[in-house]
């Protein structure tokens, strides 16, 4: 059983200056798009307290999100997306991970934080989604370093 399938419902889509583009997100978006690293930021991003951030649309959700469709540029999204919903918060607080299944449907119901834990790890280090460098990358995302134990329920 995994404890995490992805729905592509989009709730993790939502919310202004949510998606922080760390520079080989931005490096990996621009080659999808033929453009300049430079060109695709003036393009489809800004800058939040110091960091670049996919735009939203007027739904308020990321711009490359389309209803019936999903995530537009999936193969090459930015890594926080990739690393939902193995974020810091849920990674060592079962209580931020109980409030994500309250809006994730993609997160086993009954996946204690143990296994979600024992898989986020897994995942992660498998994907090279630890944090480099927090200064342009996502706080969300766990930082390299990080020693995580599972909290009891």
């Amino acid at each position: 059983m995994s404890v995490f399938d992805c729905k592509r419902c989009g709730q993790c889509c939502e919310g202004r200056g949510g998606i922080v583009l760390g520079p080989r997100d931005q490096a990996r978006l621009a080659a999808r798009f033929g453009q300049s690293v430079e060109d695709w930021l003036a393009r489809y991003a800004e800058k939040r307290n110091g960091k670049f951030v996919i735009r939203a649309g007027e739904d308020g959700r990321c711009v490359f999100f389309q209803d019936g469709a999903g995530c537009t540029v999936h193969q090459d999204k930015p890594d926080v997306c990739r690393a939902w919903p193995f974020f810091h918060g849920n990674m060592v607080d079962a209580v931020s991970l109980a409030m994500a299944k309250e809006f994730c449907p993609g997160i086993a119901p009954d996946a204690t934080h143990a296994e979600f834990v024992a898989e986020g790890k897994v995942y992660l280090q498998e994907n090279g989604l630890a944090a480099h460098d927090p200064g342009s990358e996502a706080v969300a995302l766990l930082p390299a370093e990080t020693k995580i134990r599972a909290t009891e329920e």
